[in-house]
């Protein structure tokens, strides 16, 4: 971290300098001290000084971060209706395009086309942690942008932004070990968004053993903040259950006996960067670094959540077009009301092949309104690549998963030499590559399909 080190010490410093010569004496202080932040925001724009313009970046910053909840929620909507793209210039880029369809036209319109926050924000992005506080500020407008259809243009700015400066090519893969400094690992502990990690005996665990491994993204404008980790499991086979891995008593392994990766938890840490992917390069990194390091791993698999399981059966079931099934198995459905019911083995045996043949459909021909798989996991997974491999019936027993999920747990595998045709059978067709055991189980209602409501072509051909 020293060369971070270096560029934040060098940032403030011309910082200082500037502010030193913008607010210089008394007088200039007071009148900067009454000039309003939207002033502020106009006076950065026409700056032409580098250092005049970090202090006034920086001015800008420190006021924000004093602001209330209205306030700040207001200067975001100042954002959105005071930054926007010049009309006046941009009508005149538009009539010299229409008339002059050249290069230099093409780049004119593009230049009067971008919003002025656009600007606004590259250059508050100078500031000393200009990049930290700018992703806290998005943080702020994804809580209050639901429904203005301005702020999600200025939305629409930030992640255009973000997705540049958090390219690929500025992030850096640091194992995580028991070794890490503590105040990294307290935030592998605070960011665990998939199973909870209770405390440090805990995380020992997740940690330390052998065939334990914990991998995350950072960048070098975010000292000490992981963007994303994963924690990998080493093991001999494909693990059904959470509950295989976490166990306190399990007996670890050496690593070189490990034939198989599991990645059972992937955790985005910064809220502020919703929606900028790092998961698929960050998995698709740890697979070659695991199979450079261990040559005896031949299979990369998840043991992943579903989240959205539980949702779309209750609301399925409450249709006009229900799922289709008879009166039995619609009976033993109304019996997961009941939060003891994972705990009757005879109760669970009867509805494991009714919520399996569930499942099955959920993933393979249930889709969004745009032709996508239901659920955000699968979306990630099977969006860069993965086959969906195998369903497991009561994967996951905690409370929070028998809510979401019914304790349904999923396998993705990541076959390397498989990812791209995976990915485009997607993409451009809309089929989910699944292993034969996972579209065997739509099978289990033959008469099903013929109940239910026509499917898109894409979804149709994903079923078969």
């Amino acid at each position: 971290m020293s060369g971070t080190s270096f560029l934040s010490d060098m940032l403030q410093g011309i910082t200082e300098r500037g502010r030193a010569l913008f607010f210089a004496g008394p007088r200039a202080r007071d009148a900067a001290a009454e000039l309003d932040i939207s002033t502020l925001c106009d006076m950065l724009l026409s700056s032409r000084g580098e250092a005049s313009g970090m202090a006034i970046a920086a001015e800008i910053l420190d006021r924000w971060s004093r602001l209330d909840a209205g306030e700040a929620a207001d200067f975001l909507k100042m954002l959105a209706r005071g930054f926007g793209a010049d009309p006046a210039r941009l009508e005149r880029a538009i009539d010299r395009y229409r008339t002059e369809k050249s290069p230099a036209s093409v780049i004119a319109l593009h230049e009067a086309a971008e919003p002025r926050r656009q600007e606004l924000l590259r250059r508050l992005n100078l500031a000393p942690n200009g990049t930290e506080r700018l992703v806290r500020m998005r943080e702020q407008l994804l809580a209050i942008k639901a429904g203005d259809a301005d702020l999600g243009a200025v939305d629409l700015d930030f992640a255009h932004l973000f997705g540049s400066w958090f390219n690929r090519g500025f992030l850096t893969l640091q194992p995580i070990d028991w070794s890490t400094p503590a105040h990294i690992l307290e935030k592998i502990i605070r960011y665990e968004a998939v199973h909870e990690i209770a405390g440090w005996d805990e995380l020992r665990r997740r940690l330390q053993p052998s065939d334990r491994r914990c991998f995350a993204f950072f960048h070098p404008r975010l000292k000490d903040e992981p963007l994303v980790f994963v924690e990998v499991a080493l093991t001999r086979g494909v693990p059904a259950a959470i509950a295989d891995l976490l166990d306190e008593g399990r007996a670890p392994i050496a690593a070189d006996q490990a034939t198989t990766a599991v990645f059972y938890s992937i955790s985005n840490c910064q809220d502020g960067l919703r929606g900028i992917s790092f998961g698929n390069f960050l998995i698709k990194q740890v697979v070659e670094d695991l199979r450079r390091d261990l040559p005896g791993l031949k299979t990369f698999v998840t043991l992943s959540p579903v989240p959205g399981f539980a949702g779309w059966l209750s609301s399925a079931r409450r249709s006009e077009a229900g799922l289709g099934l008879g009166e039995a198995d619609m009976a033993l459905l109304e019996r997961l009301g009941d939060p003891a019911w994972a705990g009757d083995a005879t109760l669970a045996g009867a509805l494991e092949p009714v919520l399996l043949s569930l499942a099955a459909r959920y993933f393979l021909v249930e889709r969004t309104a745009t032709g996508r798989p239901l659920d955000p996991v699968a979306r990630f997974h099977l969006g860069n690549g993965a086959r969906l491999e195998r369903l497991n019936f009561l994967g996951d027993r905690s409370p929070k998963a028998l809510a979401q999920a019914h304790g349904l747990m999923v396998n993705y595998l990541y076959k390397l030499e498989d990812i791209e045709a995976n990915h485009e059978a997607l993409a451009q067709r809309g089929e989910v590559t699944a292993a034969p055991a996972v579209t065997a189980l739509l099978g289990r209602e033959k008469d099903m399909r013929r109940s239910l409501p026509a499917m898109p072509a894409r979804a149709a051909r994903a079923a078969n």
